[in-house]
C-alpha cells in the first residue's frame, strides 16, 4: 500500500482507528521517515503515547499532548505541525472520533491543505463496534466530522473485527455495510484491514492488534 505524506485517520470511537494509525505509522517506517501526531483529545484510554517506546525504537517521532499519560482534563496542542510535516516523509494523524475530536484538526487546516493532492483523510469504520449501528449513522457522524474540522474525507477504511474472535467470515460479512457507506458518500474504499492470522485479499491491509481493551 503506497502512503501519501499525510494520512489523517478519523472514525468513530471503538472503530479501531489508533489501532490502525500506529500500524500505519510502522509501515511507514519501512519506506522513509515518519511521525505519528496524536489528536485525539476526546479518548482517554487508547493514546498513541503508549506505544511510545516501540515507536521510538522504530525512529518514529511520536508527538503528543502535553496531557497524555497524565491526570490533566484539559489538553494542551503546542505542537509545530508543519516543521512536522516538513521533516518526515510521512506523516500520520490521529484524530478524535467525533466532531468534537475533530475541531483539533480544524486548527491545522490551513497547513495541511498546503500539501492538496500529497494527504489523506481516511474514515474508519467497524460495522461491529455496537449491535444497533447502522449504515445511516455512519455516514452523518462522517459528515459532522468534516464540518468540524473543515476538511473533506478522500476515502473510507472497513475495519471489520471482533478482537481475538474475529474470523474470515465475520470479515467477509462486512462487505454490503462497507458497500453502503461508499455508495452513500460517493468515497472509494481504499483498502480493508485484516487482522494477523486471516489471508489477506488484493486490496487488504494486515493489522497487529497492539491497542487493548481496559481490562486487558
Amino acid at each position: 500500500m503506497q502512503l501519501k505524506k499525510i494520512t489523517i485517520i478519523t472514525g468513530e470511537y471503538g472503530s479501531g482507528k489508533t489501532n490502525l494509525a500506529v500500524n500505519l505509522a510502522c509501515a511507514a517506517s519501512e519506506h522513509g521517515s515518519a511521525a505519528i501526531v496524536d489528536l485525539d483529545t476526546v479518548n482517554p484510554y487508547f493514546r498513541t503515547a503508549d506505544f511510545r517506546d516501540e515507536l521510538t525504537e522504530r525512529g518514529i517521532e511520536v508527538v503528543t499532548p502535553d496531557f497524555a499519560n497524565s491526570n490533566l482534563d484539559i489538553p494542551v496542542l503546542n505542537f509545530d505541525i508543519e516543521r512536522i510535516i516538513r521533516s518526515h516523509d510521512h506523516t500520520v494523524i490521529d484524530v478524535g472520533g467525533s466532531d468534537a475530536g475533530a475541531y483539533a484538526l480544524g486548527r491545522y487546516r490551513n497547513t495541511i491543505e498546503k500539501y492538496s493532492g500529497d494527504y489523506d483523510m481516511l474514515y474508519v469504520y467497524n460495522m461491529y463496534r455496537t449491535t444497533d449501528v447502522s449504515a445511516e449513522e455512519t455516514v452523518t457522524l462522517l459528515r459532522e466530522i468534516e464540518q468540524a474540522c473543515r476538511i473533506k474525507c478522500t476515502g473510507l477504511v472497513n475495519n471489520p473485527n471482533l478482537g481475538y474472535e474475529t474470523t474470515s467470515r465475520i470479515v467477509e460479512d462486512a462487505s454490503d455495510f462497507s458497500e453502503k457507506i461508499s455508495a452513500a458518500t460517493g468515497l472509494p474504499v481504499v483498502f480493508r484491514c485484516v487482522t494477523e492470522g486471516i489471508e489477506p485479499s488484493e486490496n487488504d491491509f494486515t493489522v497487529k492488534r497492539k491497542v487493548k481493551l481496559i481490562w486487558e
